[in-house]
């Protein structure tokens, strides 16, 4: 085993990016005494909302349908078969958008759709942007120049690399800016909502590295 000197250090990086993709969750909701007329309504109101989505194209990446529910409504909650006063249905849909320009129209007549809960929008990078690379090669770089400072400042000098573990990269939004809204377009209504004015929040990207060099012997101990 060798007897030469170790540096152990720890190398980090921070680097802010503008957000690639915005994520957006669409809730459909039906009320009907009848479970099938509970089921139809549904069925209408995401097929409207779907067609809505596939309007813009390429600005949105693919919408994803989650989960769909048809739930009973109990009066006084009790659980008798007699006493279930309607239906309730509920569709979740998924959205990725890649074009912002079009972002805070697509959320206003999204909102506007009857009985649509909106929320959103969650902006984020993609898992393999090139933000997270270069943050983790920053990281390393980071390391090596924290462990030539210690070896001068001692009198030595890094002679080899004996370890490099990765801590992980990972990106979040540091000032997030949920939005929700509620709509229920009136019967006839022609009229189109003003668009929102939404503002990228921009994304913190951290990486970290732990690294262990050798060196030569102290020159100053």
């Amino acid at each position: 085993m060798s007897d030469a000197p170790l540096i152990s250090v720890r190398g980090e990086a921070v680097l802010e990016a503008e957000p690639e993709i915005a994520r957006l969750s669409v809730h459909l909701q039906s009320q009907e005494p009848d479970r099938r007329a509970a089921l139809d309504r549904l069925v209408e109101r995401n097929q409207r909302c779907l067609e809505l989505v596939r309007s813009y194209g390429e600005a949105i990446e693919r919408p994803e349908t989650g989960a769909l529910s048809i739930t009973p409504l109990l009066r006084h909650r009790r659980r008798d078969e007699g006493e279930i006063r309607g239906y309730q249905g509920t569709v979740w849909i998924k959205l990725t958008v890649t074009d912002f320009a079009v972002l805070g129209e697509l959320v206003t007549r999204l909102g506007d759709q009857e009985r649509a809960y909106v929320q959103g929008p969650e902006w984020a990078l993609r898992r393999d942007s090139e933000v997270h690379a270069r943050a983790a090669r920053e990281a390393a770089r980071e390391a090596v120049v924290r462990a030539r400072g210690y070896a001068e400042a001692l009198g030595c000098r890094i002679t080899g690399l004996v370890s490099l573990s990765d801590e992980g990269v990972g990106g979040h939004v540091e000032h997030m800016q949920p939005m929700m809204a509620y709509g229920a377009a009136a019967a006839g209504a022609a009229d189109e909502p003003e668009p929102l004015d939404l503002e990228p929040a921009t994304q913190i990207v951290r990486a970290a590295v732990e690294a262990r060099f050798t060196a030569t012997q102290p020159e100053s101990l």
